[in-house]
């Protein structure tokens, strides 16, 4: 058994380590709220572009923009995974990778390639391990996403499918269904196909104006960025909840480890008492 000195250390280290982990919980829950307040205004946008573009893509203009049209082979694939630049947010990231890699290897077993866009370190650090190629990244965005600075990162992936260098483009991001469950999915972003978004109920086209060409390129392109917007505010939602689930579930952890390791020590105090007591009661005895 450890000396009543280790323990005490011991005890004095998880301590310190509880309340790191409890502050760690205070400012995950303070962020969280902010997250999912961004995330819920953002959700009316997405779901209302979503229908434009699934109108869009019904619709029998002049003009067949690239995104609507569906690729006869698939010889290689465009992949946006979205994570988080931080740990200790529990299997958040280990969910995403795991369903990221398990298609990876479906497509590899039909013969695909891939072009890889990253936003977050973790997704990041994930595929350089893999050896994929990577043509675009992202790190390092805070706890706001600023639109402005994903423009960039998602315009080479938009190219490269207009520039056929790939035939199909999809995302994996965490979606956020409550604070203590959060769910890794992939969506195709590209080619947009209108029974995946959903059919209009009713048949109709649009006027554009000035023409078809300049207000398609223009709204599909809004279209993605809203997107990926979308599920990167759903990603950092998720975060901030799963940050917040483990760093309370490593509080309550500590905080029974401290309550054993204090048994310990007051059980080795005893048996030290005792030991001390009988010494004495036995040299009086001989005396």
């Amino acid at each position: 058994m450890p000396g009543s000195k280790e323990i005490r250390t011991k005890i004095k280290s998880v301590q310190n380590t509880r309340k790191i982990t409890k502050a760690m919980e205070m400012v995950a829950a303070s962020k969280m709220r902010k997250a999912q307040e961004r995330m819920r205004a953002a959700r009316p946008y997405g779901e209302k572009i979503r229908n434009v573009a699934a109108h869009l893509s019904y619709a029998n203009s002049e003009y067949r923009h690239p995104f609507l049209v569906e690729r006869d082979t698939v010889q290689k694939v465009g992949i946006i995974i979205i994570t988080t630049d931080k740990g200790l947010c529990g299997g958040l990231n280990t969910n995403v990778q795991r369903l990221a890699l398990n298609k990876i290897k479906e497509w590899e077993a039909e013969g695909e390639q891939f072009e890889v866009c990253c936003i977050g370190n973790k997704g990041l650090g994930f595929m350089q391990r893999l050896g994929m190629d990577i043509v675009s990244q992202m790190t390092q965005m805070g706890d706001k996403p600023q639109m402005d600075k994903l423009i960039g990162t998602v315009k080479v992936m938009l190219d490269g499918y207009i520039e056929d260098r790939f035939d199909r483009l999809m995302v994996f991001y965490t979606r956020f269904l409550n604070t203590m469950k959060q769910e890794p999915v992939m969506e195709q972003l590209l080619p947009l196909a209108g029974d995946r978004l959903g059919s209009p109920t009713t048949s109709w086209d649009y006027l554009y104006e000035p023409d078809a060409q300049s207000v398609l390129d223009q709204a599909l392109t809004r279209y993605i960025e809203a997107i990926i917007y979308q599920a990167i505010s759903e990603n950092m939602a998720s975060e901030q909840s799963a940050r917040m689930v483990a760093m309370k579930s490593a509080s309550d952890n500590a905080g029974n480890v401290i309550d054993e390791l204090t048994l310990i020590y007051n059980k080795s105090r005893q048996a030290a008492i005792t030991k001390e007591l009988s010494e004495i009661v036995g040299g009086a005895a001989a005396v």
